[in-house]
């Protein structure tokens, strides 16, 4: 069987990877080291992602707002953890002005110094945190719950379109609380608002639970964490929520006079999820011949390519697709109506049909001359493209069956995929590995797709638990989290011996 791209997820699964980005036409270089152009297929999946996870934060209560790119460096001076855990990802700009430099090009102006370096935003705890210090006065004006999209910038060393860029697009939420008990359910909440997302959505399984301490996000009390396993068994977190407490609210003064009139500091939280969202799509349900998008984030979830020869039948297959695209745009999908596309672009069919198997449409319709006279379609899933021979799955279908069909043939190719990627994942977590020479000897024989780890442990911190992140350091795995749903424990502490308290999973991860 030849497949569409020349190289197999089991060949190489990074090489696997770029092609996939590249042949499906989703995001290329764009000249700067680790920032990409964001393509029109690509970029639409994002505008799906965003427009579904906007409603879904805005039911929860929420109002988007927006924040300045450049923050003031004196606001991260005010939260030592959080500068500390961002320093060296930090972008500043130190002048507002270029000037010739004699030579043909351009220097920042010495006299265009600014009086205080400004920071390209890298999260934004920070510059909201002082504004809610403003806006905060009395218990009355409590909860406060914002979000915003916005990009941001984190100058990674090693990048990965997608998954790792020094740009990147995503929406952060931030509220502040009268309560601790509200807070931490504000987290959980918006925690299960990226699990049912995830799955429901992008049909991506994930594992929601809580970060171990030396995985939290920097300032945090708490970090909760989506996980979800690619193809090659490593671990990708799509999504994480942060009980910050008290700490950003010490910092910035964000401080409300309580019912009894007492002044109280503001407990907060922030959570977010990224374009690292379309990296996790592409190695959850990518195959040997492009990308496999679920329907509820497909930009387009029915493509009609006719068969166009330059002559005199054109114009009919023409009107006939057209008719049937005004058809299955009338229908209804996932509570939405229907996104069908008619590619009249004067190319070969073969050629179209294969560019849209590589950006992943669900379903693919060819129609031609013999298809208009008989009333048909030619139909090919994009999730079973191939038939038991290795052949194209195509199949002949009276046009009006089709139609009646395709909302049914959209939701079952949602579930399809999931149901593929959560089978294929919970297949590949482990629970019988009970210690540090099994947990080594599980990933030299497990091969280069290994999957992950569940053991028990007793919490430890510390030096001791210093000590265990080298050791998995050693065997290139971390601690992934708390899985949320793991069954009670029942022994002793994989890493110390001590008495279990929680279950942790433990992989390779991008």
């Amino acid at each position: 069987m030849k497949h569409a791209l020349n190289v197999t997820r089991e060949q190489d699964f990074a090489a696997w990877y770029q092609a996939v980005i590249a042949e499906g036409d989703l995001a290329e270089e764009s000249g700067v080291r680790g920032c990409m152009v964001i393509r029109p297929w690509g970029y639409g999946i994002w505008e799906r992602i965003q427009k579904l996870l906007d409603a879904e934060i805005k039911a929860t209560g929420h109002e988007n707002c927006y924040f300045p790119i450049f923050i003031p460096l004196g606001y991260f001076a005010k939260e030592a953890e959080h500068v500390d855990g961002f320093a060296k990802e930090m972008a500043v700009v130190t002048h507002h002005r270029l000037v010739a430099d004699g030579k043909g090009g351009l220097i920042p102006d010495p006299e265009a110094k600014l009086e205080e370096p400004l920071v390209v935003r890298p999260t934004s705890e920070t510059v909201i945190g002082t504004a809610f210090a403003r806006w905060v006065q009395s218990w009355r004006d409590l909860p406060v719950l914002i979000n915003q999209w916005a990009n941001v910038v984190r100058w990674e060393m090693r990048t990965r379109m997608f998954l790792r860029t020094s740009e990147f697009l995503w929406q952060e939420g931030h509220t502040a609380h009268a309560s601790e008990a509200e807070a931490r359910e504000e987290t959980l909440k918006m925690l299960e608002v990226y699990r049912a997302f995830a799955e429901d959505c992008v049909a991506m399984p994930v594992v929601a639970g809580e970060k171990p301490e030396h995985e939290r996000f920097p300032g945090a009390v708490a970090t909760y964490s989506i996980e979800a396993m690619m193809q090659d068994g490593k671990a990708l977190q799509a999504g994480t929520s942060h009980f910050l407490g008290t700490n950003f609210a010490k910092a910035q003064n964000i401080r409300f006079q309580n019912k009894e009139g007492e002044l109280e500091l503001a407990q907060t939280t922030s959570w977010g999820m990224s374009t690292r969202m379309i990296g996790g799509l592409i190695m959850t349900h990518g195959d040997d011949d492009g990308l496999r998008v679920p329907p509820r984030v497909a930009p387009h979830q029915i493509v009609i390519v006719p068969m166009l020869r330059d002559n005199d039948e054109d114009e009919a297959v023409l009107d006939y697709c057209k008719a049937l695209v005004r058809d299955l745009n009338a229908l209804s999908a996932f509570g939405e109506p229907v996104r069908a596309l008619l590619d009249a672009r004067a190319q070969k069919a073969s050629n179209k049909r294969w560019a849209w198997v590589k950006k992943g449409a669900p379903l693919i319709v060819e129609v031609g001359p013999r298809d208009v006279a008989g009333g048909n379609v030619s139909v090919l899933r994009r999730d079973r493209l191939y038939d038991q021979g290795g052949k194209l799955a195509s199949e002949i279908r009276p046009q009006g069956e089709f139609v009646g069909a395709a909302t049914a043939a959209l939701e079952d190719i949602q579930s399809s995929l999931f149901a593929e990627a959560k089978a294929r994942t919970d297949s590949n977590i482990t629970r019988d590995v009970t210690d540090f020479a099994g947990l080594k000897g599980f990933y030299e024989k497990a091969g280069k797709f290994a999957g992950w780890v569940e053991v028990q442990w007793s919490k430890p911190t510390g030096a001791e638990l210093e000590d265990i992140v080298e050791k998995l350091k050693g065997l290139k795995l971390t601690m992934r989290n708390v899985p949320n749903d793991a069954k009670p424990v029942d022994g002793a502490c994989f890493f110390t011996g001590a008495a279990a308290v929680e279950r942790i999973l433990i992989g390779r991860a991008y």
